[in-house]
């Protein structure tokens, strides 16, 4: 790290980020948007009709699961009720195997040892994709595997690619290139596809200062500072660095058995067909603005007009020019939830406008609120005015705060992380996302380090501060199609069994 980069890091740690301004939480009517029977089957076909430059399925998948066995690690010597369950329903699991973990009656203890440690399956430090979730008659496939179905199903390019993006920690790259050799020619030739899998790291200059309860750097026992990877908003860059247009992101854990997956295809293409959608309404606003406003300035992209022209601003106080404005304005506060800031004039309040639509877009996912942990759906106004849709932690809401306390009470869904984005402009131009990352939205939390206690600073994350400035819609979605494996006893669930 530079000096000026740990000064910057150490000063955030010192002022802390502030609280978001939210306006109210986005329910059914207001803020998500829940289809009719006839708007699914038209989004549907959407995305199966539209044009594209391309699509791709991006996979977050770093890190270790041992999170998702926190409760089994807890029951390594003396049993507990996760251990216990852990073994009464062993041959249930699809890593069961008899070579490993013997014949009943199955020990509490000895199941958790075997299933965590080197002495059987390992499986307390390997990543979660590489891990047996589904059993079928013919195969037991792993999380990863699941991916390769789902993006044959609905991510398939026109000459039969399915390109899938999968972040992982370079330490377990040997197992997931291991996990895709198993099966990759295999489901090639029963879907009759060609998968191109890159996967990718999150970049170490990413990685962010970690300090003591005095806000210093905290110092390992060799005197070297400490750094962390900054959260998943680190993969920003690695969504920034794909070429292709539209990209489904789903978690690593979010998938179900196969006799299920038809709700997810369904809602997954309803989700690239309202992104298309929407795109290509903004893109008819761009046209317009500019074809309207070529006679005016003589130059079509008027966003860019030099300061000094000798077109005044009065020039777009035109009944033509205000009536485009105002339906743009009523579109942006009808599907999005977009208030636009105070305008000085009309040409002030067209070229506003117009940045506002030439943005990246995402479309979301929400499900009903049954309990699951996870993000919710808010509408917050920045410092400028303006309101928009944003996905929201917990740790963001400032508890001290009534009217904040009760929206996020009143919330009626989650976020599922079941985006569809599309990343080009309507020149077909790459955006660049990094312009559209709120820094003012990161997180500051407590972790340790060999057993001595630090604070953490983790990036915007990625669907919820990083893509602040984008376009966004939320869509209800069924909770049948969020099915993680959060705990290994979820792999209990009908969606995995």
């Amino acid at each position: 790290m530079t000096k000026e980069k740990i000064a910057a890091q150490t000063e955030r740690f010192r002022k802390g980020f502030p609280w978001l301004d939210i306006v109210a939480s986005a329910v059914p009517g207001k803020g998500i948007e829940v289809l009719s029977p006839e708007q699914i089957e038209e989004a549907v076909a959407y995305a199966d009709t539209a044009e594209d430059q391309g699509r791709c399925k991006f996979v977050p998948a770093s890190g270790a699961a041992s999170r998702m066995f926190k409760d089994i690690f807890a029951g390594m010597e003396t049993a507990n009720a996760a251990t216990e369950k852990l073994a009464a329903n062993l041959e249930k699991f699809a890593f069961y195997s008899e070579d490993v973990f013997g014949k009943e009656p199955y020990s509490p203890t000895g199941t958790a040892c075997a299933l965590l440690t080197d002495k059987g399956l390992g499986y307390g430090s390997k990543p979660k994709g590489v891990l047996k979730f589904h059993r079928y008659p013919d195969e037991v496939r792993t999380a990863l595997a699941e991916h390769l179905v789902e993006g044959a199903a609905y991510m398939r390019n026109p000459d039969g690619t399915v390109n899938l993006i999968i972040t992982i920690s370079p330490e377990h790259q040997t197992l997931f290139e291991e996990a895709l050799a198993e099966v990759k020619e295999k489901y090639e030739q029963k879907y009759e596809v060609k998968y191109n899998i890159t996967f990718t790291f999150q970049d170490k200059e990413t990685d962010t200062l970690a300090v003591d309860s005095d806000n210093k750097p905290f110092l390992k026992e060799d005197g070297s500072i400490l750094t962390r990877p900054a959260g998943h908003g680190a993969l920003i860059y690695n969504l920034n660095a794909l070429n292709e247009e539209l990209v489904s992101i789903k978690n690593i854990d979010n998938v179900c058995v196969e006799r299920m997956q038809p709700a997810t295809y369904q809602w997954k293409k309803v989700l690239m067909g309202r992104a298309l959608q929407l795109r290509d309404r903004i893109r008819g606003y761009i046209f317009a603005l500019d074809q309207i406003t070529t006679t005016i300035t003589e130059q079509s992209d008027f966003a860019f007009i030099p300061a000094h022209t000798i077109c005044l601003p009065d020039a777009f106080a035109t009944p033509e020019v205000q009536e485009l404005c105002n339906e743009i304005e009523e579109f942006l506060a009808q599907e999005l939830c977009i208030e636009m800031p105070e305008a000085k004039d009309c040409r002030d309040r067209a070229e506003k406008l117009r940045a506002k639509l030439n943005r990246p877009i995402r479309v979301c996912g929400m499900v009903k609120n049954e309990g699951e942990p996870g993000g919710g759906p808010f509408i917050i106004r920045a410092k400028d005015g303006s309101t928009s849709l944003q996905i929201l932690e917990g740790a963001q809401i400032n508890p001290a705060d009534p009217h904040a306390q009760e929206q996020l009470k009143s919330a009626t869904h989650f976020n599922p992380v079941d985006l569809v984005c599309c990343l080009k402009d309507y020149n077909n131009e790459k955006f660049n996302l990094l312009e559209y990352v709120d820094e003012e939205t990161g997180l500051i939390s407590s972790k340790s380090y060999q057993g001595r206690e630090l604070k953490a600073l983790e990036l915007p994350g990625l669907w919820n501060g990083s893509m602040s400035d984008w376009n966004t819609l939320f869509v209800e979605v069924p909770v049948e199609t969020f099915n993680p494996v959060k705990t290994v006893l979820d792999l209990l669930r009908e969606a995995h069994q």
